[in-house]
Formats: C-alpha cells, structure tokens, sequence
C-alpha cells in the first residue's frame, strides 16, 4: 500500500490485523490493470475533497469509509453488473470485522449506493460531501477533463462507439439535469460552473457525427 495511502487508511481503521487485510485488499482492488480513470489517483482525489469539505458532514467517518469503497467493486465490460450496489455490500460484508457500529456501517453502504446517480437530498449532508467529492473532475480544467474522458473512453473500450457515445451522452445529460451538481458551499463555488460547461461541451462533441471533421 502506498505509504499516504496506508497511514490514512490506519488512522481510520486502527491497526489491527483484519485492518491491515483489508486496507491491502482495497488498494488492491483499486490497483487492478483494467481501470484507467478509476484507480489510486482517483480514489485519493477523493479522499483529499472529503478532507476539504468535510466540515460539512454528520458523519465524517463514513464518509471516509464510504470513500474508500464506492469504487472498490469496478468492472465495465458487457458482463458486468450494479459496481456501486456490490462495492456497498463488500462495505457491508467487510466492516463489521473492524468493529464499525452497525448504523455507520449502514450508512456507508446508503453513501456508496448514492454514488450511483448523485442525486443528493438537501438535507443530506454526509451525501453531498461523497458526491461533490467524487465529481470534482468535472469541474476541472479543460485539459485535465480531457484527460478524465480520454481514461473514461479506454475503461470502455470493449464497446465501439455507436454503443459507447450514446451511452455515455446520456450518463452525462443525467447528471446536467440535476438542480445541482454540487452541494458543498466551497464545492458550488469552486466547480458548479466549469463542471455544467464541461458536460456540456462533452455531450456536443459525443453527439456529433464523428465522419464530420473538426473545424
């Protein structure tokens, strides 16, 4: 496990045996050859906006566990099934050995599953700190979107592009029809704008005829 990595997960967990298993079990999981995007970058990208928002959490400790798992189930081939509803059992299957309270333990599973589709209540503050912290891509520079995209695209790439682009056209329009994408005061600030004209731009470029050349 990556040193920053392993000392975040330890100061969380605690230092047992079982912690230590499953620390190395996740950072395995999210180090598997097949992800592109969603690997160890992402999930510490993550794991540092929870810190910087998480002033705004009930349960900042969920949170974090729910961080550290909403991703740790990945598969996006043909066969793959619901990644955040069995990332949100492996939560529930795997925490009652670090002697998690039962009722964070099922908030984390509610906050993985939330990852799903981001659509956070308004009064939910635990959920907006996962959300905007898992979306804070979007809300990124142009190139550093591009980049996002271009790993989304080779995660993919199993399915050609008459199956890819109307799909993930409409993943996109799902969450631009949200009332908000963010909800955190500091996140609403920092990306809500660059983040609806990123999807916007993506969405155009996935719905052009790609035969047409580029001006």
């Amino acid at each position: 496990m990556a040193k920053s990595l392993h000392d975040r997960w330890l100061i969380l967990a605690g230092i047992t045996p079982e912690s230590i298993r499953l620390g190395d079990d996740l950072v395995a999981r999210w180090s598997e050859p097949h992800r592109r995007y969603h690997t160890l970058d992402h999930l510490t990208r993550v794991l540092d906006a929870v810190d910087e928002f998480g002033g705004y959490a009930d349960d900042l400790t969920a949170v974090r566990y729910a961080a550290w798992f909403h991703d740790a189930v990945y598969d996006s081939g043909e066969a793959s099934t619901d990644n955040e509803e069995l990332s949100a059992q492996l939560a529930e299957q795997e925490l009652p050995a670090l002697h998690v309270p039962a009722e964070r333990i099922a908030e984390v599973g509610r906050l993985v599953r939330l990852t799903k589709g981001h659509a956070v209540a308004l009064d939910d503050h635990n959920g907006a700190v996962l959300c905007d912290a898992d979306l804070t891509i979007l809300g990124s520079s142009a190139h550093d979107y591009a980049t996002y995209a271009q790993a989304i695209r080779h995660e993919y790439a199993e399915f050609p592009d008459d199956l890819f682009r109307p799909g993930r056209a409409a993943v996109l329009r799902g969450l631009l029809e949200l009332p908000a994408l963010f909800r955190t005061p500091k996140a609403v600030e920092r990306y809500e704008e660059r983040a609806r004209a990123n999807l916007a731009a993506e969405i155009a470029e996935l719905e052009a005829d790609p035969a047409t050349p580029k001006a």
